[in-house]
C-alpha cells in the first residue's frame, strides 16, 4: 500500500553531494564578498561582509612516519558573505 507521503527532493541525495553544495557555496559566496569589499557602491557594508570569524582553528600538527612526512591542519573561518552563500547552498540542494 502506498503511503502517500511526498519526499522531498533531497532524500535522494548523498551526503558528499550536500557537502560538495556547502563548500561551493561557501567559495562562491567569499569569492563575491571580495568582490564586494573592492567596490565603492558597498563601501560601507564591505568591511562587515568579509570579516572573517574564526569558528575553528587546528594548528598544523606534523606526523612522521618515516617514509612519508604528513602535516596536517584545518582552520574555518567564514565571513557573512560565505555564510550567505552557504545558506544559498542548502536551499539550492533542497529544491533540486
Amino acid at each position: 500500500m502506498k503511503t502517500g507521503s511526498r519526499k522531498s527532493s533531497s532524500a535522494g541525495k548523498s551526503m558528499g553531494m550536500m557537502a560538495l553544495f556547502l563548500i561551493t557555496g561557501a567559495v562562491v559566496g567569499g569569492i563575491l564578498g571580495e568582490l564586494a569589499a573592492g567596490s565603492s557602491l558597498l563601501a560601507g557594508v564591505a568591511p562587515y561582509l568579509v570579516k572573517p570569524f574564526p569558528v575553528f582553528d587546528l594548528p598544523p600538527v606534523a606526523i612522521n612516519l618515516y617514509v612519508i612526512k604528513l602535516v596536517v591542519g584545518f582552520a574555518l573561518y567564514p565571513n557573512l558573505m560565505s555564510i550567505f552563500g552557504i545558506i544559498a547552498a542548502i536551499i539550492l540542494f533542497r529544491r533540486f
